[in-house]
């Protein structure tokens, strides 16, 4: 009698694996798993307190809508709904995402947008298009912990510029741009976060914004804004994205539906000028031929009653009265020497503790307390952040937060007090509101987000 597959499995995760290695392509050497991902199994379990995912609360989506939408499509759409659509996405579809773009003050030509797998596979294709191995790419320090997993599958040499209270430091990007052209090398392209930035939750200030696309442009050097979050705004003034400074030349624009109606449907898009668009959809057909064309549908029905902004405010304001139960509870149970973010939208706070503590071991001490949280070495790609940990408030209620802090702030004071113990020394306070040094360059100071 055989073995059952999951013997045969664990057999071959063992001894027996030498026979699959000599297969294995070379960059399997190098790829990364994403820490989100591996804590889904852990935080799906109904005891868990999970504020580590960058998880949206799906359950204020109204279970009526859904149903109406969805027997809208059954009773005048199935066959087309369950047949393979366009590479590029549906005409109808493209407009529910210019419409999107619209409302932050972008006006993209419908030509230059490609719906994908939601807006981790716009990553992955754009990644595709341009990077060979050992091309550079530079990011954010700390990036999009979803976003170092790709730039390390097509083995790029990414290079990550320090953040601070008013996002990326374009004075330390331009150091590094003149240090790549004394090494005569062209950088692929810059990919940032700049609106409530994950996982800091900074926003980039109107002049770095400038500054930036005035660099792209003289250059000609290519930059990646990925914007989940612009719409989920608490406080404060929006600014111009940067695809509308840009006007479209030199920034290529990732967004999704994620965040603002729901993950589930797997639903994002890309916008970039044409001769660059033209490879991704070459990419995109190797990858999966087309975008689901039930999800497709879903969103067009649900653009088709017009209530979408509505829906958004809502979620924002749910948001915000999380993360201010966020921030309140790092107040009564983080130590003093613990610094954090207060973004003005979006949906993560980043804390900072003593340099004493490794989150990576803290997380481990935390899940015994049925409580995660992502470790910030997973949005660096040197092993920085190792006493920094992102923070979710989107899936948890506020007294649920307020538990997972509490929890997190228990595993803490014990590794204060055992740092104490075995050194006869007291950790310094620290100011919350000072700025970052070189010294201690992962910090990113508590400051409330002002939107500029």
């Amino acid at each position: 009698m055989s073995e059952p597959p999951h013997r045969r499995r664990a057999h071959a995760r063992g001894s027996d694996l030498e026979r699959y290695a000599g297969l294995f392509a070379a960059r399997t050497q190098v790829m990364r798993s994403s820490a989100m991902r591996d804590l889904m199994a852990v935080t799906a379990r109904p005891e868990v307190i999970s504020l580590a995912g960058g998880l949206p609360d799906t359950s204020t989506f109204p279970p009526q809508t859904f149903a109406a939408q969805m027997t809208r499509i059954a009773q005048e759409s199935a066959a087309e709904a369950l047949q393979y659509g366009p590479t590029e996405g549906f005409g109808e579809t493209v407009d529910c995402i210019v419409e999107v773009m619209g409302a932050e003050g972008m006006l993209p030509d419908p030509e230059d947008v490609i719906v994908t797998t939601g807006g981790q596979q716009a990553i992955d294709l754009l990644c595709k298009t341009l990077v060979d191995p050992g091309d550079a790419v530079i990011c954010e320090a700390p990036t999009y912990p979803g976003a170092i997993p790709v730039f390390c599958s097509y083995e790029a040499d990414t290079i990550q510029v320090e953040c601070d209270a008013e996002g990326m430091r374009i004075d330390e990007l331009e150091t590094v741009l003149e240090r790549l052209d004394g090494e005569g090398r062209r950088p692929k392209f810059v990919y940032s976060v700049p609106t409530f930035q994950n996982p800091a939750g900074v926003t980039m200030s109107l002049q770095r914004r400038q500054r930036l696309v005035e660099i792209a442009r003289s250059r000609e050097l290519l930059v990646v804004e990925d914007n989940p979050y612009g719409l989920l705004r608490f406080e404060g003034e929006p600014l111009p994205p940067l695809y509308q400074l840009d006007g479209g030349d030199f920034v290529i624009y990732i967004g999704t539906f994620s965040k603002i109606l729901s993950p589930g449907i797997r639903l994002g898009w890309a916008v970039a000028p044409p001769p660059v668009m033209d490879k991704i959809v070459l990419g995109k057909q190797a990858a999966d031929l087309c975008t689901s064309t039930l999800t497709q549908y879903f969103v067009r029905e649900y653009f088709r009653d017009g209530n979408w902004r509505e829906y958004v405010e809502s979620l924002s304001e749910i948001y915000r009265r999380r993360r201010d139960a966020m921030v309140g509870a790092l107040g009564d149970y983080f130590p003093p020497q613990a610094t954090w973010t207060e973004p003005g939208g979006g949906l993560f706070v980043w804390a900072t503790l003593p340099p004493f503590i490794d989150t990576g071991d803290l997380l481990a001490k935390a899940l015994r307390e049925d409580v995660a949280f992502v470790p910030g070495q997973a949005a660096y790609v040197d092993g920085r952040g190792a006493n920094s940990m992102r923070l979710n408030f989107s899936a948890g209620n506020e007294d649920e937060i307020r538990e997972g802090i509490r929890r997190i702030g228990k595993v803490i004071a014990e590794q204060v007090e055992l740092y104490g113990a075995l050194t006869g020394e007291r950790p310094a306070e620290s100011d919350p509101r000072s700025q970052p040094t070189q010294a201690d360059s992962t910090v990113i100071p508590f400051r409330k987000a002002e939107g500029a």
